[in-house]
């Protein structure tokens, strides 16, 4: 097993021991489970052992969201409204490129009343500052994350595109604040090399380079402002198939369905080993799952009327945030003109890749990747060869998905061969079933660790 360069001290690709409980995630099994005390009346609300999470309702935006709650809070103040308002506007750190991203692709002209929007997403493995310690871990400055979202023309759908850190590429020549050069790479190394040496704006300028994409906007985050924000929706529901004892990390994680925040969240977000096949990209696919799970709950009517929450929540989502959106007025804007997009149309993929012994335990594109980056830049929705390992914001934490189904791709348009465990086709293997585009099968979602 290769070193992390998140876990010094090593670590290993062993499963819980056997002793572990596990918990039963088979739909088939769930439902003869449940059976009983749905005849009895049990019902199978979210009280209820077996229950799924409230139907979100797409029509509660972000933006109504904020306009509700700052005008209840205002109400009986006058000048509530505004003080609320320029206290979040004012969390805000704006920074722009300015020369430190050259030589940008043009960005295509598509239809559509609005323009699309390409938003590069990078979470910082900073430990530095309040509550950002969490696992005795020395951290690096790393982009532990990277997420392109891509929003339509149209506003009808969104997809996340997650780029693994330890993908390996050729980075490019990136420049700092005064223009100077900062030399490429010369030959390759891991995605995530680009942040430690240029920052932000390295890793968007690399971004930029190997894809033909153009950005809009970045975000950069860090580990307690995503904590603050899973604490102020009152946890994120997740599903974990089994118990994880890891002794050499102390991290204690029990089985079965239910909120999780505070420390406990971010632990279960960065886990690595003791789940899945202790990859990062694994851990890349669980948080997505997580990153959908915080979005189906901020869109239900129960933020709606808790103002004081989604008060907390955008505080927490606007702390320590650096971008260069001119402000909290502009991240609104955005989300009144995706009003119309529900959970079920926000979809997240991985890059295709393949396992590489160009960097160490690394993984590398495969030629796939083009056909999605043209996607992006053409604005056109997910075909159904990325539709069969993406992940909904519409599925709950057990694999189901709380939207209708989606009708199955037509044969000329299913892909005839199974996934690797890279999610590319496998020289060799017979046909299968091809799953609904709706995202990961059973199998597919056991692999990376989560419930199916």
């Amino acid at each position: 097993m290769t070193q992390d360069p998140m876990y010094p001290d090593g670590g290993d690709d062993t499963r819980p021991q056997a002793g572990a409980r596990r918990v039963t995630t088979s739909r088939a099994s769930r439902g003869r489970r449940g059976a009983a005390p749905a005849a009895a009346g049990g019902g199978g609300g979210r009280g209820g052992r077996g229950g799924r999470r409230k139907a979100p309702q797409p029509g509660k935006v972000v933006f109504r969201v904020i306009t509700a709650s700052l005008l209840t809070l205002g109400l009986f103040t006058g000048v509530g409204v505004s003080l609320v308002y320029n206290n979040l506007d004012g969390n805000i750190t704006r920074v722009s490129a300015g020369n430190q991203v050259k030589n940008r692709p043009a960005k295509e002209v598509v239809e559509g009343p609005k323009e699309p929007l390409n938003i590069l997403v990078m979470g910082t493995d900073t430990r530095a500052g309040k509550g950002n310690g969490i696992d005795g871990e020395a951290g690096g400055g790393l982009s532990d994350t990277t997420i392109l979202f891509h929003v339509s023309a149209d506003r009808k759908f969104a997809y996340g595109i997650s780029i693994p850190r330890d993908t390996a590429v050729m980075r490019p020549t990136c420049y700092r604040k005064d223009g100077s050069a900062i030399a490429g790479s010369g030959g390759f190394v891991k995605w995530n090399d680009a942040y430690a040496i240029g920052g932000p704006f390295c890793t968007q300028q690399q971004f930029e380079q190997l894809t033909g994409v153009r950005v809009d906007k970045y975000l950069v985050v860090d580990f307690n402002q995503f904590k603050d924000m899973v604490n102020a929706l009152d946890g994120v529901e997740v599903c974990i198939p089994e118990d994880i004892n890891d002794t050499k990390r102390n991290i204690f994680l029990k089985a079965g369905t239910r909120e999780i925040k505070g420390n406990e969240a971010l632990t279960y977000v960065r886990l690595r080993y003791r789940v899945g096949s202790g990859t990062d990209t694994d851990r890349t696919r669980r948080q997505q799952a997580f990153i959908g799970s915080m979005i189906n709950k901020a869109l239900t009517a129960g933020m709606i009327s808790r103002p004081d929450r989604m008060v907390r929540f955008l505080s927490a989502a606007t702390s320590s945030l650096q971008t260069d959106f001119d402000g909290l007025s502009s991240i609104a804007d955005v989300a009144f003109t995706a009003r119309g997009i529900g959970p079920e149309n926000i979809k997240f993929v991985t890059t295709p890749w393949v396992y590489s012994d160009k960097v160490s335990g690394g993984i590398e594109w495969t030629p796939e990747v083009n056909k999605l980056w043209r996607l992006v830049r053409k604005d056109r929705p997910l075909t159904p060869e990325f539709l069969s390992q993406a992940i909904s914001a519409g599925d709950a934490p057990d694999g189901s998905s709380t939207a209708s189904a989606s009708p199955s791709p037509s044969p000329s348009q299913s892909p005839s061969v199974s996934p690797s465990p890279s999610g590319s086709p496998s020289p060799g293997t017979s046909p299968t079933p091809t799953p609904a585009p709706g995202g990961l099968d059973a199998k597919g979602r056991e692999n990376v660790g989560l419930c199916s």
